[in-house]
């Protein structure tokens, strides 16, 4: 399919009518329907969102919003929740969310593919 589209255009990033951040993303999302239809995975769910620190209203600085963080996939896998995340470059932001998301749900397999 890449070789067909021009690297990084929307065509390239388009997969069942959804247009990806990535073309990395969008064929990870096409490996995953291929998976499910084979009944290796279930329940794909497109950037799930999970909260590491709540929302809070303080005193001097009041209301800070939560911070959240996306995930590209989760689905299940041999009854299991696994979360993706399709990186192709780490930001340090990345890097600090995944860390408090590892620490906030340690019963997640969390998996990074590049």
């Amino acid at each position: 399919m890449a070789g067909r589209y021009q690297v990084g255009s929307k065509a390239a990033r388009t997969v069942d009518g959804i247009v990806f951040d990535s073309a990395a993303e969008a064929r990870r999302y096409s490996e995953l329907r291929l998976l499910e239809r084979a009944g290796s995975v279930t329940d794909i769910e497109r950037q799930p969102e999970f909260e590491l620190v709540p929302g809070f209203r303080h005193p001097d600085h009041g209301a800070i919003r939560a911070i959240k963080y996306r995930a590209d996939f989760r689905y299940k896998l041999h009854g299991r929740e696994v979360v993706e995340d399709v990186k192709g470059h780490a930001t340090e932001v990345y890097r600090i969310k995944k860390k408090l998301l590892l620490w906030k749900y340690p019963e997640l397999d969390f998996r990074e593919v590049r």
